[in-house]
């Protein structure tokens, strides 16, 4: 009987621990209601209709047209891993000088740009240095104080040569 309970034991602690290998999967942004997005329609509906049909818009461009975005984001996250977004959506309704709609655009994951920064270096312009030639390397390039003539603070170097 104690064998029984041991091995019960075990398959319920592994059950729990396998629980937490499984993925969190997380949606951010607007919930987009095709139904309703479809009930848009360019040269009808105007900037107060479509707020009404799908609410307020995530944001709202801030140079050229006024155009009004609608994101959507769906993010899946395994144990000790960061997000990674698996379903976008961006929703953008354009609107014409006098406030009506003039298109409304749909984009998706082609819009996404993926980076993969390296974490150890910063690539940058300019030749390659060590470290000792970047804690050495400007000894000499630079003048020696107070003989530019008098130029800055400290003894001798002020307006009055005091």
């Amino acid at each position: 009987m104690r064998v029984k309970g041991r091995i019960v034991l075990g398959m319920a602690a592994t059950l729990v621990l396998a629980g937490g290998c499984t993925s969190i999967r997380d949606h951010r942004g607007y919930l987009i209601d095709t139904a309703l997005v479809d009930s848009v329609q360019p040269q009808v509906d105007n900037r107060t209709s479509v707020e009404r049909t799908l609410g307020r818009p995530t944001w709202v461009s801030q140079f050229g047209e006024k155009d009004w975005y609608y994101v959507s984001v769906d993010t899946k996250q395994a144990a000790f891993k960061r997000p990674k977004t698996y379903q976008q959506t961006v929703l953008r309704v354009r609107f014409d000088q006098a406030g009506n709609v003039a298109a409304i655009d749909r984009a998706g994951m082609e819009k996404v740009a993926r980076l993969s920064p390296d974490g150890k270096t910063t690539p940058t312009l300019g030749r390659d240095r060590s470290f000792l030639e970047d804690l050495f390397g400007n000894i000499g390039a630079v003048g020696v104080p107070g003989a530019g003539g008098g130029a800055g603070p400290g003894p001798g170097g002020g307006p009055n040569g005091s």
